[in-house]
Protein backbone atom coordinates (compact mmCIF):
# COMPACT_ATOMS: atom_id res chain seq x y z
CA UNK A 1 0.00 0.00 0.00
CA UNK A 2 1.63 3.49 -1.06
CA UNK A 3 2.07 5.94 1.65
CA UNK A 4 0.01 9.15 1.25
CA UNK A 5 1.76 12.45 1.80
CA UNK A 6 -0.03 15.77 2.98
CA UNK A 7 0.12 16.94 -0.70
CA UNK A 8 -1.82 14.16 -1.86
CA UNK A 9 -3.96 14.55 1.28
CA UNK A 10 -4.79 17.83 0.36
CA UNK A 11 -5.21 17.68 -3.21
CA UNK A 12 -1.99 19.25 -4.31
CA UNK A 13 -0.60 17.65 -6.71
CA UNK A 14 2.48 17.65 -8.52
CA UNK A 15 1.70 20.83 -10.50
CA UNK A 16 1.50 22.45 -6.93
CA UNK A 17 4.84 22.43 -5.95
CA UNK A 18 7.90 20.69 -7.18
CA UNK A 19 9.03 17.14 -6.79
CA UNK A 20 12.66 18.62 -5.01
CA UNK A 21 10.02 20.30 -2.52
CA UNK A 22 8.36 17.11 -1.99
CA UNK A 23 11.60 15.08 -1.50
CA UNK A 24 13.02 17.81 1.04
CA UNK A 25 9.61 17.98 2.76
CA UNK A 26 9.35 13.87 3.37
CA UNK A 27 13.09 13.81 3.96
CA UNK A 28 12.61 16.58 6.96
CA UNK A 29 9.73 14.50 8.01
CA UNK A 30 7.22 17.75 8.13
CA UNK A 31 4.29 15.62 7.81
CA UNK A 32 2.94 13.80 10.71
CA UNK A 33 1.92 10.72 8.45
CA UNK A 34 5.33 10.49 6.90
CA UNK A 35 7.17 11.02 10.65
CA UNK A 36 4.91 7.81 11.98
CA UNK A 37 5.56 5.68 8.95
CA UNK A 38 9.37 6.00 8.54
CA UNK A 39 10.30 6.12 12.05
CA UNK A 40 8.39 2.82 12.28
CA UNK A 41 9.73 1.26 8.99
CA UNK A 42 13.50 2.41 9.80
CA UNK A 43 13.27 0.72 13.96
CA UNK A 44 11.59 -2.58 12.31
CA UNK A 45 14.41 -2.40 9.45
CA UNK A 46 17.05 -2.13 11.84
CA UNK A 47 15.57 -4.66 14.14
CA UNK A 48 15.42 -7.20 11.29
CA UNK A 49 18.90 -6.66 10.17
CA UNK A 50 20.00 -7.11 14.14
CA UNK A 51 18.65 -10.65 14.20
CA UNK A 52 18.76 -11.43 10.57
CA UNK A 53 22.52 -11.68 10.98
CA UNK A 54 21.92 -14.68 13.57
CA UNK A 55 19.86 -16.32 11.61
CA UNK A 56 21.87 -15.97 8.52
CA UNK A 57 25.18 -17.32 10.08
CA UNK A 58 23.43 -20.08 11.69
CA UNK A 59 22.63 -20.78 8.20
CA UNK A 60 18.83 -20.99 8.69
CA UNK A 61 17.83 -17.73 6.35
CA UNK A 62 14.39 -20.27 4.78
CA UNK A 63 13.41 -20.30 8.43
CA UNK A 64 12.59 -17.02 8.48
CA UNK A 65 10.20 -17.56 5.10
CA UNK A 66 8.71 -20.60 6.58
CA UNK A 67 8.02 -18.27 9.82
CA UNK A 68 5.88 -15.70 7.78
CA UNK A 69 3.91 -17.87 5.57
CA UNK A 70 2.91 -20.20 8.78
CA UNK A 71 1.73 -17.45 10.84
CA UNK A 72 -1.21 -16.99 7.91
CA UNK A 73 -3.28 -19.43 9.88
CA UNK A 74 -3.08 -17.61 13.04
CA UNK A 75 -4.28 -14.50 11.62
CA UNK A 76 -7.17 -16.53 10.12
CA UNK A 77 -7.57 -18.50 13.20
CA UNK A 78 -7.75 -15.24 14.92
CA UNK A 79 -9.77 -13.45 13.05
CA UNK A 80 -12.74 -16.43 13.31
CA UNK A 81 -12.62 -16.48 17.04
CA UNK A 82 -12.38 -12.64 17.77
CA UNK A 83 -15.96 -12.56 15.37
CA UNK A 84 -17.26 -15.77 16.97
CA UNK A 85 -16.86 -13.64 20.41
CA UNK A 86 -19.37 -10.83 18.61
CA UNK A 87 -15.84 -8.51 18.25
CA UNK A 88 -15.17 -7.25 14.20
CA UNK A 89 -12.46 -10.13 14.25
CA UNK A 90 -9.87 -7.13 13.26
CA UNK A 91 -8.73 -6.25 16.58
CA UNK A 92 -4.85 -5.72 15.68
CA UNK A 93 -3.33 -7.04 19.18
CA UNK A 94 -5.36 -10.49 18.98
CA UNK A 95 -4.34 -10.84 15.20
CA UNK A 96 -0.72 -10.68 16.09
CA UNK A 97 -1.21 -12.57 18.94
CA UNK A 98 -2.84 -15.14 16.70
CA UNK A 99 0.34 -14.69 14.29
CA UNK A 100 2.71 -15.67 16.56
CA UNK A 101 0.84 -18.26 18.14
CA UNK A 102 0.76 -20.04 14.73
CA UNK A 103 4.82 -19.08 14.42
CA UNK A 104 5.60 -20.50 17.94
CA UNK A 105 3.82 -23.68 17.16
CA UNK A 106 5.67 -24.04 13.37
CA UNK A 107 9.27 -23.60 15.26
CA UNK A 108 8.70 -26.28 17.48
CA UNK A 109 7.67 -28.15 14.61
CA UNK A 110 10.33 -27.63 12.42
CA UNK A 111 13.03 -28.17 15.62
CA UNK A 112 10.97 -31.50 16.55
CA UNK A 113 11.16 -33.05 12.94
CA UNK A 114 14.81 -32.32 12.72
CA UNK A 115 16.00 -33.24 16.42
CA UNK A 116 13.72 -36.85 16.22
CA UNK A 117 13.91 -38.07 12.63
CA UNK A 118 16.49 -37.93 9.99
CA UNK A 119 14.91 -35.38 8.13
CA UNK A 120 17.59 -32.93 6.94
CA UNK A 121 16.37 -28.90 8.14
CA UNK A 122 15.75 -27.90 4.63
CA UNK A 123 13.24 -30.68 3.58
CA UNK A 124 11.37 -29.60 7.43
CA UNK A 125 11.25 -26.23 6.44
CA UNK A 126 9.70 -26.79 3.24
CA UNK A 127 7.32 -29.06 4.35
CA UNK A 128 6.26 -27.04 7.37
CA UNK A 129 6.61 -23.55 5.10
CA UNK A 130 3.98 -25.37 2.54
CA UNK A 131 1.52 -27.38 5.09
CA UNK A 132 0.88 -24.01 7.38
CA UNK A 133 0.69 -21.28 4.54
CA UNK A 134 -1.61 -24.11 2.47
CA UNK A 135 -3.51 -24.38 6.09
CA UNK A 136 -4.05 -20.76 6.21
CA UNK A 137 -5.15 -19.91 2.22
CA UNK A 138 -7.80 -22.76 3.47
CA UNK A 139 -8.67 -20.51 6.59
CA UNK A 140 -8.66 -17.50 4.88
CA UNK A 141 -11.30 -18.96 2.20
CA UNK A 142 -13.43 -19.67 4.38
CA UNK A 143 -13.42 -16.56 6.22
CA UNK A 144 -14.17 -14.79 3.33
CA UNK A 145 -16.98 -17.02 2.67
CA UNK A 146 -17.90 -16.15 6.13
CA UNK A 147 -20.08 -13.30 5.16
CA UNK A 148 -18.36 -10.66 7.79
CA UNK A 149 -17.95 -7.84 6.00
CA UNK A 150 -15.14 -6.86 8.80
CA UNK A 151 -12.89 -9.66 6.69
CA UNK A 152 -12.46 -7.20 4.13
CA UNK A 153 -8.45 -6.20 4.13
CA UNK A 154 -7.60 -8.80 6.26
CA UNK A 155 -5.14 -10.09 3.20
CA UNK A 156 -3.57 -6.86 3.77
CA UNK A 157 -2.00 -8.61 6.00
CA UNK A 158 -0.53 -10.86 3.60
CA UNK A 159 1.31 -7.52 0.88
CA UNK A 160 1.49 -5.21 4.16
CA UNK A 161 -0.13 -2.40 4.68
CA UNK A 162 2.50 0.82 5.92
CA UNK A 163 0.59 3.56 5.08
CA UNK A 164 -2.49 2.64 7.54
CA UNK A 165 0.37 2.36 10.10
CA UNK A 166 -0.40 4.73 13.30
CA UNK A 167 1.59 5.98 16.13
CA UNK A 168 0.75 3.41 18.25
CA UNK A 169 1.90 0.87 15.94
CA UNK A 170 5.33 2.75 15.72
CA UNK A 171 5.49 2.92 18.98
CA UNK A 172 5.21 -0.97 19.30
CA UNK A 173 7.70 -1.63 16.54
CA UNK A 174 10.06 0.78 18.51
CA UNK A 175 9.85 -1.12 22.02
CA UNK A 176 10.40 -4.23 20.22
CA UNK A 177 13.05 -3.23 18.25
CA UNK A 178 14.68 -1.53 21.54
CA UNK A 179 14.16 -5.19 23.53
CA UNK A 180 15.16 -7.50 20.57
CA UNK A 181 18.57 -5.49 20.05
CA UNK A 182 19.34 -5.30 23.97
CA UNK A 183 18.29 -9.54 24.20
CA UNK A 184 20.81 -9.32 20.76
CA UNK A 185 23.43 -7.57 23.00
CA UNK A 186 23.25 -9.85 26.51
CA UNK A 187 23.14 -12.75 24.43
CA UNK A 188 25.83 -11.58 22.25
CA UNK A 189 28.77 -14.22 23.32
CA UNK A 190 26.44 -16.87 23.51
CA UNK A 191 24.77 -16.45 20.05
CA UNK A 192 27.81 -16.22 18.19
CA UNK A 193 29.41 -19.62 19.65
CA UNK A 194 25.75 -21.04 18.69
CA UNK A 195 26.47 -20.00 15.34
CA UNK A 196 30.12 -20.26 14.52
CA UNK A 197 30.47 -23.66 16.51
CA UNK A 198 27.50 -25.32 18.22
CA UNK A 199 29.77 -28.16 19.11
CA UNK A 200 31.93 -26.11 21.01
CA UNK A 201 29.32 -24.20 22.85
CA UNK A 202 27.65 -27.57 23.99
CA UNK A 203 31.29 -28.55 25.21
CA UNK A 204 31.22 -25.88 27.45
CA UNK A 205 27.96 -26.33 28.92
CA UNK A 206 25.62 -23.77 26.76
CA UNK A 207 22.00 -24.91 26.71
CA UNK A 208 22.08 -24.89 22.79
CA UNK A 209 18.45 -26.09 22.25
CA UNK A 210 17.47 -23.30 24.68
CA UNK A 211 19.56 -20.95 22.44
CA UNK A 212 17.91 -21.56 19.53
CA UNK A 213 14.21 -22.01 20.58
CA UNK A 214 15.19 -17.81 21.82
CA UNK A 215 16.99 -16.86 18.53
CA UNK A 216 13.60 -18.67 16.67
CA UNK A 217 11.22 -16.34 19.43
CA UNK A 218 13.46 -12.93 17.97
CA UNK A 219 12.39 -13.90 14.60
CA UNK A 220 9.10 -14.77 15.68
CA UNK A 221 8.98 -10.91 17.20
CA UNK A 222 10.38 -8.98 14.65
CA UNK A 223 8.61 -11.08 12.03
CA UNK A 224 5.07 -9.90 13.74
CA UNK A 225 5.66 -6.55 14.11
CA UNK A 226 6.82 -6.29 11.11
CA UNK A 227 3.74 -7.61 9.57
CA UNK A 228 1.75 -3.86 9.44
CA UNK A 229 4.81 -3.01 7.63
CA UNK A 230 5.62 -5.18 4.96
CA UNK A 231 3.62 -7.97 5.16
CA UNK A 232 3.99 -11.69 5.48
CA UNK A 233 5.62 -11.85 2.00
CA UNK A 234 8.33 -9.34 1.63
CA UNK A 235 9.20 -9.73 5.43
CA UNK A 236 11.51 -12.22 4.69
CA UNK A 237 13.45 -9.68 2.71
CA UNK A 238 14.01 -7.69 5.60
CA UNK A 239 15.42 -10.43 8.32
CA UNK A 240 17.84 -11.74 5.17
CA UNK A 241 19.20 -8.74 2.95
CA UNK A 242 20.46 -6.63 5.37
CA UNK A 243 22.52 -9.64 7.09
CA UNK A 244 23.75 -10.59 3.77
CA UNK A 245 24.87 -7.22 2.45
CA UNK A 246 26.76 -6.58 5.84
CA UNK A 247 28.68 -9.58 5.33
CA UNK A 248 30.48 -8.00 2.54
CA UNK A 249 31.72 -4.68 4.51
CA UNK A 250 33.31 -6.73 7.24
CA UNK A 251 34.76 -9.86 8.98
CA UNK A 252 34.00 -9.49 12.58
CA UNK A 253 30.92 -10.08 13.98
CA UNK A 254 30.07 -6.79 16.02
CA UNK A 255 30.72 -4.60 13.01
CA UNK A 256 28.81 -6.84 10.66
CA UNK A 257 26.03 -6.76 13.15
CA UNK A 258 26.10 -2.47 13.23
CA UNK A 259 26.21 -2.89 9.10
CA UNK A 260 22.99 -5.27 9.10
CA UNK A 261 20.76 -2.99 11.22
CA UNK A 262 21.91 0.59 9.46
CA UNK A 263 21.38 -0.99 6.10
CA UNK A 264 17.97 -2.46 7.19
CA UNK A 265 16.82 1.23 8.33
CA UNK A 266 18.19 2.62 5.56
CA UNK A 267 16.16 0.39 3.46
CA UNK A 268 12.76 1.17 5.69
CA UNK A 269 13.92 5.21 5.60
CA UNK A 270 14.24 5.43 1.58
CA UNK A 271 11.82 2.63 0.61
CA UNK A 272 8.81 5.14 2.70
CA UNK A 273 10.42 8.18 2.14
CA UNK A 274 10.02 7.42 -1.80
CA UNK A 275 6.62 5.87 -1.69
CA UNK A 276 5.51 9.14 0.00
CA UNK A 277 6.49 11.17 -2.95
CA UNK A 278 5.09 8.89 -5.28
CA UNK A 279 1.73 7.75 -3.88
CA UNK A 280 0.79 5.21 -6.23
CA UNK A 281 4.11 2.96 -5.22
CA UNK A 282 3.41 0.16 -2.99
CA UNK A 283 5.90 1.47 0.69
CA UNK A 284 6.97 -2.30 1.34
CA UNK A 285 7.43 -3.42 -2.52
CA UNK A 286 10.07 0.13 -2.37
CA UNK A 287 11.61 -0.79 0.50
CA UNK A 288 12.59 -4.42 -0.72
CA UNK A 289 13.93 -2.59 -3.83
CA UNK A 290 15.94 -0.08 -1.69
CA UNK A 291 17.36 -3.08 0.14
CA UNK A 292 17.89 -5.37 -3.35
CA UNK A 293 20.27 -2.30 -4.19
CA UNK A 294 22.18 -1.98 -1.20
CA UNK A 295 22.88 -5.65 -1.30
CA UNK A 296 23.69 -5.12 -5.05
CA UNK A 297 26.44 -2.09 -3.81
CA UNK A 298 27.46 -4.01 -1.31
CA UNK A 299 28.31 -7.60 -3.08
CA UNK A 300 30.03 -4.44 -5.57
CA UNK A 301 32.22 -2.85 -3.58
CA UNK A 302 32.50 -3.91 -0.27
CA UNK A 303 35.89 -4.03 1.44
CA UNK A 304 35.81 -7.45 2.98
CA UNK A 305 34.45 -9.71 0.64
CA UNK A 306 33.35 -7.40 -2.36
CA UNK A 307 33.39 -8.66 -6.33
CA UNK A 308 35.79 -5.60 -7.03
CA UNK A 309 38.15 -5.99 -3.74
CA UNK A 310 38.37 -10.08 -4.28
CA UNK A 311 39.19 -9.44 -8.24
CA UNK A 312 42.49 -7.26 -6.94
CA UNK A 313 43.27 -9.05 -4.49
CA UNK A 314 43.34 -11.86 -6.87
CA UNK A 315 44.97 -9.35 -9.28
CA UNK A 316 47.38 -8.77 -6.93
CA UNK A 317 48.41 -12.26 -5.93
CA UNK A 318 48.72 -13.29 -9.82
CA UNK A 319 51.23 -10.60 -10.10
CA UNK A 320 53.03 -11.52 -6.74
CA UNK A 321 53.15 -15.01 -8.03
CA UNK A 322 54.40 -14.68 -11.33
CA UNK A 323 57.10 -12.45 -10.04
CA UNK A 324 58.31 -14.81 -7.40
CA UNK A 325 58.46 -17.92 -10.64
CA UNK A 326 60.66 -15.93 -12.19
CA UNK A 327 62.72 -14.58 -9.52
CA UNK A 328 63.08 -18.26 -8.03
CA UNK A 329 63.39 -19.43 -11.90
CA UNK A 330 66.74 -16.98 -12.47
CA UNK A 331 68.41 -18.00 -9.40
CA UNK A 332 67.73 -21.45 -10.12
CA UNK A 333 69.82 -21.11 -13.48
CA UNK A 334 71.91 -19.57 -11.93
CA UNK A 335 72.39 -22.81 -9.41
CA UNK A 336 72.68 -25.08 -12.62
CA UNK A 337 75.53 -22.92 -14.25
CA UNK A 338 72.76 -21.82 -16.90
CA UNK A 339 73.84 -18.16 -16.65
CA UNK A 340 76.12 -16.02 -19.11
CA UNK A 341 78.62 -14.49 -17.30
CA UNK A 342 78.59 -11.01 -16.86
CA UNK A 343 80.25 -7.98 -18.84
CA UNK A 344 81.36 -5.24 -18.69
CA UNK A 345 77.78 -3.58 -19.05
CA UNK A 346 76.46 -5.71 -16.25
CA UNK A 347 78.26 -3.31 -13.52
CA UNK A 348 79.95 -5.83 -11.58
CA UNK A 349 76.72 -7.84 -11.04
CA UNK A 350 75.71 -12.20 -11.59
CA UNK A 351 75.61 -13.30 -14.82
CA UNK A 352 72.42 -12.91 -16.89
CA UNK A 353 70.04 -15.79 -17.17
CA UNK A 354 68.74 -15.94 -20.75
CA UNK A 355 65.33 -15.06 -21.56
CA UNK A 356 64.88 -18.67 -23.79
CA UNK A 357 66.26 -20.31 -21.15
CA UNK A 358 63.54 -18.95 -18.50
CA UNK A 359 60.94 -20.08 -21.06
CA UNK A 360 62.03 -23.41 -21.45
CA UNK A 361 62.10 -23.89 -17.54
CA UNK A 362 58.97 -22.38 -16.48
CA UNK A 363 57.57 -24.04 -19.92
CA UNK A 364 56.10 -20.45 -20.84
CA UNK A 365 54.74 -19.29 -24.07
CA UNK A 366 56.41 -16.67 -26.12
CA UNK A 367 54.67 -13.62 -24.65
CA UNK A 368 55.43 -15.14 -21.22
CA UNK A 369 56.89 -13.36 -18.58
CA UNK A 370 56.57 -9.79 -19.96
CA UNK A 371 54.52 -8.47 -17.59
CA UNK A 372 56.37 -9.60 -15.00
CA UNK A 373 59.69 -8.81 -16.37
CA UNK A 374 58.52 -5.48 -15.91
CA UNK A 375 57.14 -5.25 -13.09
CA UNK A 376 60.14 -6.31 -10.99
CA UNK A 377 62.21 -4.13 -13.69
CA UNK A 378 60.47 -1.32 -12.35
CA UNK A 379 60.82 -2.28 -8.63
CA UNK A 380 64.62 -2.51 -9.02
CA UNK A 381 64.54 -6.49 -8.65
CA UNK A 382 66.18 -7.06 -12.23
CA UNK A 383 68.06 -5.54 -14.91
CA UNK A 384 67.43 -6.75 -18.77
CA UNK A 385 70.84 -6.90 -21.01
CA UNK A 386 70.59 -7.19 -25.13
CA UNK A 387 73.06 -9.15 -26.22
CA UNK A 388 73.63 -10.47 -29.78
CA UNK A 389 72.70 -13.86 -28.39
CA UNK A 390 69.76 -12.50 -26.88
CA UNK A 391 68.05 -11.09 -23.63
CA UNK A 392 69.95 -11.90 -20.47
CA UNK A 393 67.93 -10.99 -17.08
CA UNK A 394 70.40 -9.76 -14.53
CA UNK A 395 69.33 -10.08 -10.80
CA UNK A 396 70.15 -6.47 -8.81
CA UNK A 397 71.35 -7.21 -5.21
CA UNK A 398 68.02 -6.55 -3.79
CA UNK A 399 66.78 -9.21 -6.30
CA UNK A 400 69.05 -11.73 -5.36
CA UNK A 401 68.01 -11.43 -1.74
CA UNK A 402 64.22 -11.62 -2.60
CA UNK A 403 64.78 -14.69 -4.83
CA UNK A 404 67.16 -16.07 -2.61
CA UNK A 405 64.44 -15.60 0.49
CA UNK A 406 61.54 -17.40 -2.27
CA UNK A 407 63.84 -20.02 -2.77
CA UNK A 408 64.62 -20.73 0.75
CA UNK A 409 60.69 -20.80 1.38
CA UNK A 410 59.85 -23.34 -1.71
CA UNK A 411 62.40 -25.73 -0.95
CA UNK A 412 61.32 -25.55 3.12
CA UNK A 413 57.91 -25.93 2.27
CA UNK A 414 58.95 -28.88 -0.33
CA UNK A 415 61.23 -30.36 2.59
CA UNK A 416 58.32 -30.51 4.71
CA UNK A 417 55.95 -31.85 2.31
CA UNK A 418 58.20 -35.17 1.66
CA UNK A 419 58.71 -35.80 5.26
CA UNK A 420 55.72 -35.58 6.73
CA UNK A 421 53.59 -35.66 3.71
CA UNK A 422 54.70 -38.35 2.04
CA UNK A 423 54.39 -36.86 -1.09
CA UNK A 424 57.46 -38.07 -3.66
CA UNK A 425 60.30 -35.61 -4.59
CA UNK A 426 59.53 -36.15 -8.29
CA UNK A 427 56.27 -34.33 -7.27
CA UNK A 428 56.48 -32.17 -4.86
CA UNK A 429 57.81 -29.55 -6.61
CA UNK A 430 54.18 -28.60 -8.36
CA UNK A 431 52.73 -29.03 -4.88
CA UNK A 432 54.92 -26.75 -3.26
CA UNK A 433 53.76 -23.82 -5.71
CA UNK A 434 50.24 -23.96 -4.42
CA UNK A 435 51.09 -23.48 -0.93
CA UNK A 436 54.08 -21.37 -0.80
CA UNK A 437 53.07 -17.93 -1.83
CA UNK A 438 50.38 -17.72 1.25
CA UNK A 439 52.84 -18.70 3.71
CA UNK A 440 53.16 -16.08 6.52
CA UNK A 441 56.21 -15.13 8.33
CA UNK A 442 55.01 -17.18 11.61
CA UNK A 443 54.47 -20.89 9.38
CA UNK A 444 57.89 -19.68 7.84
CA UNK A 445 59.67 -19.61 11.08
CA UNK A 446 58.06 -22.94 12.41
CA UNK A 447 58.95 -24.39 9.38
CA UNK A 448 62.23 -23.31 9.37
CA UNK A 449 62.30 -24.22 13.37
CA UNK A 450 61.05 -27.82 12.65
CA UNK A 451 63.07 -28.70 9.73
CA UNK A 452 66.28 -27.37 11.43
CA UNK A 453 65.91 -29.33 14.77
CA UNK A 454 64.99 -32.40 12.14
CA UNK A 455 68.72 -31.72 10.59
CA UNK A 456 66.80 -31.63 6.51
CA UNK A 457 67.41 -27.87 6.37
CA UNK A 458 70.53 -25.85 7.40
CA UNK A 459 69.58 -22.49 9.97
CA UNK A 460 69.06 -19.67 8.89
CA UNK A 461 71.63 -17.78 10.45
CA UNK A 462 74.23 -19.46 8.19
CA UNK A 463 72.92 -18.28 4.69
CA UNK A 464 72.87 -21.38 3.39
CA UNK A 465 69.73 -22.79 1.03
CA UNK A 466 68.67 -25.64 1.58
CA UNK A 467 69.66 -28.52 -1.21
CA UNK A 468 66.93 -28.65 -3.80
CA UNK A 469 64.67 -32.48 -2.88
CA UNK A 470 64.82 -32.99 -6.89
CA UNK A 471 67.32 -31.94 -9.37
CA UNK A 472 66.07 -28.81 -11.44
CA UNK A 473 64.39 -29.09 -14.55
CA UNK A 474 66.75 -29.27 -17.17
CA UNK A 475 67.35 -26.01 -19.76
CA UNK A 476 69.72 -27.17 -22.42
CA UNK A 477 72.76 -24.67 -21.27
CA UNK A 478 72.93 -20.77 -21.78
CA UNK A 479 72.61 -20.12 -25.86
Amino acid sequence: MALPTAHAQTGLGASGESLLSRYADVLLLRDYNTRVVVTGVSLLGAACGVVGTFTLLRKRALLADALSHAMLPGIGIAFLVMAGMGGSGKWLPGLLAGAASSGVVSVLVILGIVRSTRIREDAALGIVLSVFFGFGAAVLGVVQRSGSGSAAGLNAFIYGKTAAMLWSDAVLIGVTAVLVTAVCVAMFRDFQMLCFDSGYARTLGRPTALLDVLLMGLVVTVTVVGLQAVGLILVIALLVIPAAAARFWSERLPVIVTAAAAIGATSGFIGAAVSAVHPRLPAGALIVLVGGAMFGISMLLGPARGVLRAAVRHWGLARRVARQHLLRAVHELHEQGSAVPSTPRSAGGSGGAPLAALRRLRSWGAGQPGRALHAAQREGLLELQREPRGVLVRLTPAGRAAAERIVRNHRLWELYLISHADIAPSHVDRDADMVEHVLDPGMIAELEARLTAEGAAPPAESGALPPSPHPLPATGGPR
